[in-house]
């Protein structure tokens, strides 16, 4: 199954200006109401989020997996059963305040909605982890060009050929996303990201897409292509979109995820995640 993004799903910045200045408890208001597209640029200064929420008997299994594999599942918040909150942003609510969701049964992908309060059980275990759309504003600041927002799309994504470590049930490949990075800013995006190891830290490869089993930039599996200019070198980090993989594969009897690229708004700074005491 493919798990590329509705294509009418442009991006938050795309379709609103002004959306980087937006507070998160505003974007939330915003995709509550009905918004929907990849939210890279939103609310900048603010931590993203992944979120996968599997029935109670699944959650153990979920909570080990995101502990063997902490690069591509950081775990920040993980919520009791049934909750709909969480302490990552007061006053929100995880059934509506996600841009775009997917709903699986039995690892299949049943319905791709703005709202899952129809679809919502009181057993759900929630999980919110680090998204790389995090430290995109530390690189900015280095001077590390970003290219998909420039361009207008969502990252690009794509599964890869490294297994995640197995847990319980749950097993799959780890998911990584791409950013076009020109040479003399290689380093600058390896030293922002690293420090914010909380939301996937630093890449997990540099260079050569097939040492990763990625044959082709321009078909990712999720998310846009992206141009990459001539002399930019392809830099992949592992992705929160990991655990969607690890649905499809392991077929869990029900999920709910956001869609990719289509993040939870947190009020959390990314200040908070920068390691202490290192410029």
């Amino acid at each position: 199954m493919t798990l590329t993004p509705r294509t009418e799903d442009l991006p938050v910045t795309a379709v609103d200006q002004r959306a980087h200045a937006w507070s998160p408890e505003s974007a939330r208001a915003r995709f509550r109401e009905g918004l929907a597209g990849p939210t890279a640029g939103v609310a900048a200064g603010h931590t993203q989020a992944n979120l996968i929420s599997v029935p109670a008997d699944w959650a153990y299994d979920m909570l080990l997996f995101c502990q063997r594999n902490p690069k591509p599942c950081p775990v920040l918040d993980v919520t009791d059963a049934g909750s709909t909150s969480t302490v990552l942003a007061e006053g929100a609510d995880l059934r509506t305040d996600v841009p775009r969701y997917r709903v699986w049964k039995d690892g299949e992908l049943v319905e791709e909605p703005t709202d899952v309060r129809a679809h919502w059980r009181d057993d759900l275990v929630s999980f919110l982890l680090g998204c790389s759309f995090t430290f995109e504003w530390a690189l900015a600041r280095a001077g590390v060009p970003i290219r998909h927002v420039e361009q207008g799309r969502n990252v690009s994504m794509y599964v890869t050929t490294r297994a995640c470590r197995p847990a319980g049930r749950l097993r799959g490949p780890m998911v990584v996303s791409m950013r076009p990075v020109p040479p003399e800013h290689i380093r600058a995006a390896i030293r922002e990201s690293s420090l914010l190891p909380a939301v996937h830290g630093g890449p997990v490869h540099c260079g050569d897409p097939e040492t990763l089993g990625v044959q082709d930039l321009a078909r990712p599996d999720f998310g846009d292509p992206v141009t990459v200019a001539p002399d930019d070198i392809p830099v992949f980090w592992a992705c929160g979109v990991t655990p969607q993989a690890a649905v499809m594969a392991s077929r869990p009897p029900f999920a709910i995820t956001h869609a990719p690229g289509q993040m939870f708004l947190t009020d959390a700074r990314d200040e908070q995640y920068r390691l202490a005491g290192i410029v």
